[in-house]
């Protein structure tokens, strides 16, 4: 999940600088090769992404799917396309210099310990908290307001490689 969240980052990043970037790049290629900034930069070539043949048919309805072959991310071909996908992203991404500081700040204001407001249930008092760096929060439960708040749930430990998540949890009326 922690790359999940560097990815999504990552994307953040490239959302919030798409409409600013244009402009930085042309000129750093313009003074690259130092003619003041008349020509563009070289368009981004992408890999070629093959079309399946996979047409389904929906009550009578004939819809082409052409990029079926992508849905399996346990083959080897979909990780052959993702990493030429991602070489042409990141030799572009890469460029950009004040990246690095953004990814910075962004992460410093994301990663910070997150509570949950308690719930009381019974005489229990259920709560989460995230100390700013786990994928997802920990669950925590406590017998009145003076108790002490012990571990109920941690969905951080479901799987090693963080692929596994709690979607929901709900808690009884009483608490039991």
């Amino acid at each position: 999940m922690k790359t999940f969240r560097n990815v999504l980052l990552t994307l953040a990043s490239a959302a919030i600088l798409s409409l600013s970037l244009s402009a930085p790049l042309r000129l750093a290629h313009a003074q690259k090769n130092g003619d003041g900034g008349s020509s563009s930069p070289a368009p981004i070539k992408y890999p070629e992404t093959k079309k399946g043949e996979v047409v389904d048919d929906y009550f009578g309805t004939k819809v082409p799917d052409p990029y079926r072959w992508l849905e399996d991310n346990r083959s080897l071909e979909v990780a052959a396309w993702v990493d030429a996908e991602n070489k042409v992203t990141y030799a572009y991404l890469d460029q950009i210099p004040y990246r690095a500081a953004i990814k910075d700040r962004l992460m410093k204001l994301y990663n910070y310990p997150k509570y949950g407001s308690p719930t009381r249930r019974g005489e229990w008092f259920f709560s989460t908290k995230n100390d700013g760096l786990q994928n997802q929060s920990v669950w925590y439960i406590q017998k009145g307001l003076e108790g002490t708040p012990e571990l109920l749930l941690d969905p951080n430990k479901f799987s090693a490689d963080g692929t596994s998540r709690l979607g929901s949890l709900t808690i009884s009326h009483t608490g039991k």
